[in-house]
């Protein structure tokens, strides 16, 4: 969502006292405020949901006329960028008691842990956020003056004006996993300005599905996208950042990599595999192939803040212009063909027999310096240490110059960038959306697979 935004205007509410919003959030970026609610006049009149940059934390501000009504921030911190978390605020300034006024749930539990203390709103007071806004717009994803956009997946966004409720209204504990789970059709009474956006429309993502049609509109270019709070799909991990001072720098819901410094910049996935069948494609956008690198390497990735993907004792993949690399060094030069830039890289990973193939727009290496092979016909492989935990990684050998590299991956998500895959092939659980055939057996990355054939 960067650089995007929804809006609308609100009307009159049903009780500008009282107001719940619930949505699941996963972050991808930690270097500038996400603002994920904004209802903003001026800085003496405004209403702010968003996670601060410097601290991670979830700050709740409501000023009215000047007088600050309402400033909390929550101690927990929101780093986690391979998980969706569950966010519900409910506001009710008619409860007796102050910290009765404002709730906030994480992941369905009550937060009591403040930091700086809280200041909680006079009772009766009317909030900002739940106001008519005439003179502005209501956002969500931005600041009214533009900036602070939020960067990342957003799903099941409810805001309810007029009741306050708690997060079990939304959620739920599964009985079998015992993680907490989105309820898909709760039982909620939205007043006048509330709404409900499932996203499930591409071509119009603030549809409101609450019967209010109280549908917001999108500014910019809104992306859906298969990642949800009941399936979560890996990304590249911003935390797992490899190289010391010449860090990527990530974006679109962290499926974009990208260096401008001289020297190495490298992403791996989120997830870790063990055991099974995994695919992933991966795509250079900028910058020259023959400084690519992309492949799977094995966890921890610490040796990697010292050197290049191909000088790793970790690393096993090929290189931009055909060469195979495994730890100690490289393999035979010709064993695949070069790829350009937009050629799009598949990577088939099987921990089950400890190999990797890999294929350049839906061909596979033959181990000549060819990518001419189907799947199906045996193509050559690289062979994997077993007994070990592998991510995918994309990341560029050397520059040498200082050459911009920009690299995009999809797990299944089905964009590279902000751009859909044409093809939407799947894998064989109708999981994920690649621009590829998945290979028979192969699964792509996400936690309904992980969880049956992961290990």
């Amino acid at each position: 969502m960067a650089s995007t935004y929804l809006y609308r205007t609100n009307g009159t509410p049903t009780l500008g006292t009282k107001y719940t919003f619930s949505f699941w959030m996963k972050r991808s970026t930690e270097d500038a405020d996400h603002r994920l609610v904004n209802n903003y006049v001026d800085s003496n009149n405004l209403g702010q949901i968003y996670i601060d940059a410097t601290n991670n934390k979830l700050n709740i501000i409501d000023k009215s006329g000047g007088s600050t009504h309402l400033d909390v921030t929550v101690s927990h911190k929101f780093r986690d960028p391979a998980a969706f978390h569950h966010i519900v605020i409910a506001a009710d300034t008619t409860q007796g008691t102050a910290a009765d006024r404002l709730k906030v749930y994480i992941n369905g539990t009550l937060q009591t842990d403040f930091a700086l203390g809280a200041s909680y709103p006079n009772q009766d007071a009317v909030l900002k956020m739940n106001a008519a806004s005439a003179t502005d717009q209501f956002r969500i994803g931005s600041h009214n003056g533009g900036g602070d956009y939020f960067d990342g997946n957003l799903a099941h966004f409810h805001f309810v004006d007029g009741t306050a409720y708690a997060a079990s209204t939304f959620g739920e504990t599964d009985s079998t996993s015992g993680i907490w789970k989105p309820i898909v059709s709760p039982t909620v009474t939205y007043g006048n300005n509330g709404y409900f956006l499932k996203f499930e429309n591409s071509g119009a993502m603030g549809t409101d599905s609450s019967g209010n049609t109280n549908t917001l509109t999108v500014s910019g270019t809104m992306t859906q996208n298969v990642d949800t709070p009941t399936n979560v799909f890996a990304t590249l991990n911003p935390l797992d950042n490899p190289y010391v001072g010449q860090k990527a720098s990530f974006s679109n819901a962290n499926l974009t990599g990208a260096g401008t410094e001289t020297g190495f910049v490298a992403g791996t996935s989120t997830f870790g595999f063990t055991a099974g069948k995994w695919y992933a494609e991966f795509k250079l956008t900028v910058g020259t192939s023959s400084f690519q690198a992309m492949g799977v390497i094995t966890s921890p990735v610490d040796d990697l803040h010292q050197t290049a993907p191909h000088d790793s004792t970790k690393f096993y993949g090929v290189r931009g212009q055909g060469t195979k690399y495994q730890p100690g060094g490289s393999g035979t030069t010709s064993w695949a063909g070069s790829w350009t830039t937009n050629d799009i890289i598949g990577l088939a990973l099987d921990c089950d027999n400890n190999r990797l193939y890999v294929s350049k727009n839906g061909q596979y290496a033959d181990g000549s310096g060819n990518y001419d092979e189907a799947f199906t016909g045996a193509p050559a492989y690289i062979t994997l240490a077993s007994g070990q935990i592998y991510h995918f990684i994309g990341g560029s050998i050397s520059t040498g110059s200082g050459v911009s590299l920009t690299m995009q991956a999809n797990f299944g998500s089905g964009f590279f960038g902000t751009t859909a895959v044409t093809s939407a092939n799947s894998d064989a659980n109708g999981h994920g959306e690649f621009e590829y055939e998945v290979p028979s057996g192969y699964y792509a990355c996400n936690t309904k697979n992980l969880k049956e054939f992961g290990g």
